[in-house]
């Protein structure tokens, strides 16, 4: 087949939804299809041989640590260009209302997927206001596709909830191989606990965003000294978080990738995941995969993945220092040890694969069926 896809956000930028697609591409590839990613254009214009055209990006007033490409015609042209067999519009906000737009317009087959929990990330910028505005624009774009593909069962009901139509769940997966316990490193321990390799390292992986609500953590680090923490990302958050852990035991390491990510995750003890309104968090399966217990809020996504008490710790977000005290009981090393052995036994056997088979599927699904139906 000849798969387009239309992303809000690729490579060089890094996140859950550029790692999933990453994946997808290279088993798209390895299975003999060909691939054509349109996307902002960051100065890159291949990723290992398939082709990305760049659309003019910018900042915009509201997140400025990242650029975005505006809706515009020069999609309308790529498609008609290349005459894929199918689109699939990832995360259809802003440059995917083109991809929606002219997918349907030259009768091509559209797969959608929701990866991003913009709704509710109104709550924390204060324009709460907005959010059935937001519900609306995305509905309607995604009744638009064939079909609809979200990351978990809790977000499937949510969005069917909102009258989203046609929703499957997208599996999860994960680099068992990359990010794995025997990638600890005694250096990379060091750098991140400041030189206090003694204590339990906390860390935090993600982007730094006021909706991730990291500065939770800080009232572990005061309520003991037993606890250090790592903070790996970047975001437009980062300067305010920077100032707030002022004085903590906490190191700020910006963006790291591959090898260097893998031997963070592997040399941390404890992942500490305080956000209440992520869709899936990849974040956590990395963290497991590496051998990593868990802390994280108790909210429909992340209970898909994390057993209370058996490979992780899930804490009550209604419950007033729930968080801390969770984190807290990792003083006993013995409960930290025992859901160790499980957070890494439940991701041995998962890979990419399944998931990037899983979708291909889908596409093949709508490709083949004569009739593709579009909503009103």
């Amino acid at each position: 087949m000849k798969i387009a896809i239309v992303t809000e956000t690729f490579i060089p930028s890094t996140d859950g939804v550029v790692t999933r697609l990453k994946a997808c591409i290279r088993y798209f590839k390895r299975e003999g299809h060909d691939i054509h990613v349109i996307a902002p254009d960051l100065g890159v214009d291949e990723f290992e041989g398939i082709m990305i055209t760049g659309i003019p990006a910018r900042t915009l007033p509201f997140y400025r640590s990242k650029q975005f490409a505006l809706p515009n015609r020069k999609v309308k042209k790529i498609l008609e260009e290349y005459q894929p067999d199918i689109v699939h519009v990832v995360n259809p906000a802003l440059l995917g209302v083109s991809g929606v737009r002219y997918a349907k317009k030259l009768g091509i087959p559209m797969i959608a997927s929701y990866h991003t929990q913009v709704p509710k990330y109104l709550d924390y910028y204060h324009l709460s206001i907005f959010k059935g505005l937001l519900w609306w624009y995305f509905r309607k774009l995604h009744n638009q596709a064939y079909l609809n593909l979200c990351t978990s069962h809790a977000v499937k009901t949510e969005l069917e909830e909102h009258g989203f139509q046609r929703v499957e769940v997208w599996k999860r997966g994960v680099d068992t191989e990359l990010f794995h316990p025997s990638k600890y490193d005694q250096e990379m321990r060091k750098q991140l606990t400041a030189g206090h390799s003694d204590k339990k390292l906390l860390l935090f992986v993600g982007r730094l965003a006021a909706e991730k609500e990291i500065e939770k953590i800080r009232s572990v680090l005061k309520a003991s000294d037993e606890f250090v923490l790592a903070i790996v990302g970047d975001g437009p958050h980062r300067s305010s978080l920077e100032n707030y852990f002022a004085g903590t035991n906490t190191v700020f390491t910006g963006m790291l990738h591959g090898e260097e990510l893998a031997k963070v995750y592997a040399s941390a003890d404890i992942f500490v995941f305080p956000s209440t309104s992520e869709t899936l968090g990849l974040v956590i399966t990395e963290a497991m995969a590496s051998g990593l217990p868990l802390v994280a809020a108790k909210s429909g996504p992340t209970c898909e993945q994390v057993e209370d008490n058996r490979n992780g710790l899930l804490y009550d977000k209604d419950k007033k220092d729930d968080f801390t005290n969770t984190v807290l009981r990792f003083t006993d090393e013995t409960l930290r040890e025992r859901l160790v052995q499980y957070a890494r036994a439940d991701m041995a056997n998962m890979s990419w694969e399944h998931q990037s088979r899983q979708v291909l599927d889908y596409y093949k699904e709508v490709v083949v069926n004569e009739e593709i139906v579009y909503a009103d």
